[in-house]
């Protein structure tokens, strides 16, 4: 990107020195900051940085996009003498928005969009790998997939690079929408329609209504790609068919791309799919849904079918999501990095295939508004269903998951509920014997991963 093509696309209130360079780099973070870049000054919760532009010139910054500024004769003469630009703009989360507006108007290759309640960063892993077996794939890094994860994710593509595939969530209306007229993709994958954020929402219907603004920004000619064991995804399939061009994969319903003979293991999967046998290595249900999905893009281009097996054999869960750590005589599942009801219930499912003491450390799941008492009541019967030995509970509203499942006679000496994750940990540490296998879940905002890592380092 050149500088001058940088002024002409975003909307600015002044720009201060203007000069013509060449950009290659966006970034928020004084400390990534290289030669060729532009600096970004973001305000965050606990710093503003508005305040760093100095630190990101010094580090080699060319531009630096603003939102307020002490505009002095010494800053203007720094600027000329350094061949430097600042551009002061209203808001500089929507300017990062446009700069990846107009670099993927300069992006003429394919871009897969995912979204959906629960599996998005799973099956955004299981597509890269498999279309990296012949593209030069660009992805989304961990889960920055919104409003500012997904434009620096945009602006960071080479030339170099085939493919984009990006992952996109969502709380609110309109964010979804925002998010896909900024990467335009040519192919849009839901995942399922669950109960995470129902508390913005109010139910599921409205949350599919959300998820769908994803095809607002669709190319005319692209694909969606969709779960039709999801019932709201499936009766919407069943209105629209003849308006997209849809692909679907389910496990129970009959569709494109059809998983059968699935066996589940402790820590891996087979399944077969359009006449191919395939292997995961990682166990649940949910994760077959996730391959699927891929195996269902990755039909869209030129792939061999050893690069679809070799791509699901080789997933690796992202840290803190079904990461399966073995200490010694403990397994832990770490899925802390964030929850909802449906994907409490598949953790939970997972956990009760496996051998030993089946402990549950489960903490709060946010944003379910007035469905909050009742969801997490309702996880004290998953409790119960999967044969879970230990409950240990942190946060609001999850009392009501032990006191569901002792009143379907859960032993309540096996059941524990803190206020904080230092209890939890303090109590797993007390009652800890050799194979125990543990799960680990919270929204994100409880930050259970403190309690993975303290077991880690007990163990190790």
């Amino acid at each position: 990107m050149n500088s001058m093509d940088i002024y002409k696309n975003i909307k600015y209130l002044k720009i201060l020195n203007e000069i013509n360079v060449d950009i290659k780099f966006v970034e928020k973070d004084t400390r990534a900051i290289k030669k060729n870049s532009i600096y970004v000054g973001i305000k965050g919760n606990n710093f503003d940085g508005n305040d760093l532009f100095e630190e990101a010139f010094s580090n080699g910054a060319d531009i630096c996009i603003l939102e307020r500024i002490s505009e002095t004769e010494e800053l203007l003469k720094y600027l000329k003498k350094n061949n430097k630009s600042i551009i002061l703009v209203q808001d500089s989360i929507l300017s990062l928005g446009e700069l990846a507006t107009y670099r993927r108007t300069l992006f003429k290759k394919p871009v897969i969009a995912i979204t959906g309640s629960a599996g998005k960063t799973s099956t955004k892993d299981m597509t890269y790998n498999i279309l990296a077996n012949k593209y030069n794939v660009h992805k989304t890094l961990e889960n920055f997939n919104n409003h500012i994860g997904l434009p620096l994710t945009i602006l960071s593509l080479e030339d170099k690079n085939d493919l984009l595939v990006v992952e996109m969530g969502m709380n609110h209306y309109n964010e979804l929408d925002y998010l896909t007229k900024i990467a335009k993709p040519n192919i849009a994958l839901i995942t399922n329609i669950g109960t995470a954020h129902i508390g913005n929402f109010g139910s599921r219907k409205n949350i599919l209504k959300a998820k769908l603004e994803i095809l607002n920004g669709l190319d005319s000619n692209g694909s969606v790609v969709i779960n039709i064991d999801d019932d709201l995804l499936n009766k919407w399939y069943l209105k629209n068919k003849d308006k997209y061009n849809i692909i679907t994969f389910a496990i129970d319903n009959e569709a494109d791309y059809k998983a059968s003979n699935i066996i589940l293991e402790e820590d891996s999967s087979t399944f077969t799919c359009n006449g191919i046998n395939y292997s995961l290595p990682i166990g649940g249900k949910q994760f077959i849904y996730n391959a699927l999905g891929a195996i269902a893009i990755s039909h869209l281009f030129d792939l061999s079918d050893d690069d679809r097996k070799k791509g699901i054999s080789e997933f690796k869960s992202t840290v803190n999501r079904m990461n399966l750590i073995k200490k010694k005589n403990i397994t832990i599942i770490d899925d802390c990095y964030n929850a909802n009801f449906d994907a409490m219930c598949y953790s939970l499912k997972y956990l009760s295939k496996k051998n030993g003491r089946k402990i549950a450390c489960i903490g709060s799941m946010l944003d379910l508004g007035d469905l909050s008492e009742d969801l997490h009541t309702k996880l004290g019967d998953e409790i119960m269903n999967n044969n879970i030995d230990i409950l240990l509970t942190v946060g609001d509203y999850t009392n009501l998951i032990n006191k569901r499942a002792i009143e379907l006679g859960f032993n309540k000496d096996n059941s524990y509920h803190f206020n904080t994750n230092e209890d939890a940990i303090k109590k797993l540490k007390e009652i800890h014997t050799n194979e125990d296998i543990v799960l680990i879940k919270a929204s994100h905002p409880l930050e259970f991963y403190q309690i993975t890592d303290a077991l880690v380092k007990e163990y190790k």
